[in-house]
């Protein structure tokens, strides 16, 4: 299929989407879904198209043209220029798709011969609609950011593991992705990289107006206990919120997030000066999780729950020997107690299986901090049993839609390896596709 007919094709699902539609403010539900549904399959089509077109214009504009280069008799400085002012990007949208159109052009060999593209997955990821062309942008960007150290044949694997698993992410959902393939591409690169990152870290402090003002950053080693007080902190004062007697009260507590994280970092200072009082951290607890051959022969890399960035094995050894954390070490299959009806809360050790295997919130990916475990064949109901395969993790949110909306829950397999897929109902997706959730929609195995 030519590009402009994958083009033809998806605009004429959006017009039979849109029938004889005035507007979409006449659409029903249903409606909206595959007007959207639609769009964002055009969109994606003529990414493809554009990224080729930015790739030409960029070839007509290179250097060694001179004054004969494309941009420059348009009064252009540069290819990236030209394609900004043409289609209102900025450069730097600009210069990333001439960067994707580069690394999935045809090639030829010194004969003439066609060769496949520098990424030919992309490119047919991209020509099907299945990637937008700011995804692959992350994606290439990353692979040649990590071809010299990880070398062609895992670069391949790596693109292919990428290209699968893009597919349906979200672009803030991709980058968690990305940075885990990055450590798996390049695991003697995380150490470096978390020096340099350390090296960058500084917390600023000033006072004016009568107002203290805060700034800075810090490394993910280093972030990773702030992190979780702080979402613990929130978390309890959302829950205790939540039980209030009367929430419409005038003394209710109406914090917004920031002035609850506020409040916690006075609190947390206030208690380093004093040492006397109990802060209420809802499940604060920072877990390293590495495997036990990285562990074994100090390399590789490990993972932090609610964090996205892997750490170095030095890293993980440095925090798992300090108070507060706890290491989790991965062998063969986890070997996880089930409780059936004997107790209806599930245990704490049965809450780290569930983060082992979950990563937080099952459906949206939220910090562990900011869940619960929940049945998925009810307690009292469906006399469901408190079991590890019967349990999942979930945020307030997801947690109504799951139960009000329909959707259903399977766990396929047993441990830390298990999948959760999600099950829609019949008005969200007809066909009810299951949808990957937990954390093994971000981890790189290939």
């Amino acid at each position: 299929m030519s590009q402009l007919t994958a083009i033809h094709e998806a605009l004429n699902g959006l017009d039979a989407v849109w029938a004889d539609a005035g507007d979409s403010n006449t659409f029903t539900r249903e409606q909206l879904i595959a007007a959207e549904t639609a769009v964002g399959l055009l969109q994606r089509r003529l990414d493809a198209l554009h990224v080729d077109v930015a790739a030409g214009i960029a070839h007509e504009s290179r250097t060694e043209l001179g004054p004969d280069s494309l941009a420059k008799q348009q009064g252009f400085r540069t290819a990236a220029k030209l394609i900004a002012a043409t289609t209102g990007v900025s450069s730097g949208d600009a210069f990333r798709l001439i960067k994707v159109g580069e690394g999935t052009a045809p090639r030829s060999d010194l004969l003439g011969n066609p060769l496949p593209a520098k990424y030919q997955l992309v490119r047919e990821a991209l020509a099907s609609g299945e990637l937008s062309a700011q995804a692959a942008a992350m994606i290439i960007t990353l692979l040649d950011r990590c071809r010299v150290a990880a070398g062609a044949e895992r670069i391949a694997e790596g693109e292919r593991v990428l290209t699968e698993n893009a597919v349906g992410l979200s672009l803030d959902e991709l980058r968690k992705l990305i940075v885990r393939a990055e450590a798996w591409l390049d695991p003697d690169g995380v150490e470096p990289r978390e020096e340099e990152r350390r090296s960058k870290r500084f917390f600023n402090m000033f006072e004016r107006d009568g107002e203290l003002h805060f700034s800075g950053k810090t490394d993910i080693e280093s972030g990773a206990p702030i992190l979780a007080a702080f979402r613990g902190f929130v978390s309890a004062a959302f829950v205790a919120r939540k039980d209030s007697v009367d929430p419409n009260a005038p003394d209710a507590d109406r914090r917004s997030v920031a002035m609850i994280q506020a409040d916690a970092f006075a609190a947390f200072c206030s208690h380093v000066l004093g040492c006397d009082s109990k802060l209420p951290l809802a499940g604060a607890t920072v877990i390293v999780r590495i495997s036990l051959q990285d562990l074994i022969s100090g390399t590789g890399w490990a993972t932090i729950d609610g964090a996205d960035q892997p750490v170095s094995v030095s890293a993980a050894r440095r925090m798992a020997a300090g108070d507060g954390i706890i290491p989790c070490v991965l062998g063969g299959d986890s070997e996880i107690l089930d409780w059936g009806r004997k107790k209806r809360l599930f245990t704490r050790a049965q809450r780290l299986a569930l983060v082992e295997r979950d990563g937080g919130c099952a459906m949206c990916a939220l910090p562990p901090e900011m869940t619960k475990a929940h049945h998925i064949r009810w307690w009292q109901r469906h006399h469901g049993r408190t079991d590890l395969m019967n349990g999942v993790l979930l945020c307030e949110t997801c947690h109504h839609r799951i139960h009000d909306n329909g959707w259903e829950v399977n766990v396929d397999g047993v441990g830390a390896g298990a999948r959760v897929w999600f099950i829609p109902p019949n008005y969200v997706d007809p066909a009810r596709e299951p949808r990957l959730g937990g954390r093994a929609r971000f981890d790189i195995a290939a």
